[in-house]
């Protein structure tokens, strides 16, 4: 095998990347480059004529580069307008450079396990609030579960709930108050719902409650009528055949958890994932903050296996926005 040349590495044909952190460096080196990209992407394919708001046609546009003005623009050549082309996006108003911006969309596109805004702070040098910020418009703005169809074909439903043990004096304040503390303890936590395509996409929410009819709307609102709908044996689910599905349930109550192709494991395979990573990398979430973490982890999932690369899928996002 020919010796590789370590001025000039390439990425190998069997690593499962497919955009390294080298190739990042290359394409966006400066502030510059990144907001040639959005004028290109948003604005002006050419890089030279956009449509003018002003002049309500076609305008030769160029940009005038000065050393006192922030954040730079792009100047109709026939009456002055200009177009910033971070307006109206994730990055508008905002002092960072859109290199670390672009740098955290990588690090959120490319990590399996979430990345924390600690990790952030310290590779950025910026303070903690804003490196969360920052992770908090990407997971929120750009990772949304936003106008996706509903699922059909064979899906699987289930509910989990989120959050850690309570605290010593939570515990004894529960019982100085005489409350239950079994109905104290589940009262106090988060509950996702989840539905899941055998070998495709997943749709999550966070619900108030596992209700009937709070369970039943969201059956309703992500697997269309007719779908083959696989849950557990929770009584929540007893009356979802006759919503037009169905329904097969897995005795879970028993300690029957496959029988046949009748089980719910590839949900719980994600909920698995998503506390697992959770406890790793964040350690806990807020209940308020919540579903932005559980957009991230389903985007993550529903891009998976696709060909093109998840941060230029979130570029592309972030320049529509």
């Amino acid at each position: 095998m020919a010796p590789s040349d370590r001025t000039n590495p390439k990425r190998v044909k069997s690593s499962e990347s497919l955009y390294s952190l080298r190739e990042f460096l290359a394409e966006f080196p400066d502030d510059d480059t990144c907001l040639e990209y959005l004028w290109r992407e948003r604005h002006s394919p050419d890089g030279e004529h956009a449509h003018c708001p002003k002049c309500e046609r076609e305008r030769l546009f160029r940009r005038y580069t000065k050393a006192k003005v922030r954040r730079q623009s792009w100047t109709c050549t026939g009456c002055g307008h200009h177009v910033h082309p971070t307006a109206g996006t994730i990055f508008e108003k905002s002092s960072r450079p859109l290199t670390d911006w672009f740098y955290v969309m990588y690090l959120v596109s490319s990590s399996r396990c979430g990345v924390a805004a600690k990790q952030v702070e310290r590779e950025l040098g910026c303070n903690y609030k804003t490196a969360w910020r920052m992770l908090n418009r990407v997971r929120d703005e750009l990772m949304k579960q936003d106008g996706q169809p509903p699922l059909s074909g064979e899906v699987e439903a289930d509910e989990t709930f989120i959050g850690g043990k309570p605290r010593e004096s939570y515990r004894r304040e529960v019982a100085r108050k005489g409350w239950n503390m079994q109905t104290a303890y589940w009262d106090r936590k988060a509950i996702v719902f989840a539905a899941v395509e055998r070998g495709g996409r997943i749709r999550a929410e966070v619900i108030p409650d596992s209700r009937q009819h709070t369970l039943d709307a969201k059956v309703r609102e992500f697997v269309i009528p007719a779908s083959i709908l696989y849950t557990d044996d929770f009584k929540a689910y007893r009356k979802i055949g006759a919503k037009g599905y169905t329904h097969r349930r897995i005795n879970h109550s028993a300690r029957v958890y496959v029988q046949g192709d009748t089980h719910t494991q590839t949900v719980e395979g994600f909920f698995g994932h998503f506390k697992n990573d959770v406890r790793g990398t964040h350690h806990a979430i807020s209940h308020r903050w919540l579903q932005a973490y559980v957009n991230e982890w389903v985007w993550k999932w529903n891009h998976r296996r696709d060909d093109e690369a998840m941060f230029r899928q979130l570029l592309r996002r972030a320049a529509k926005c």
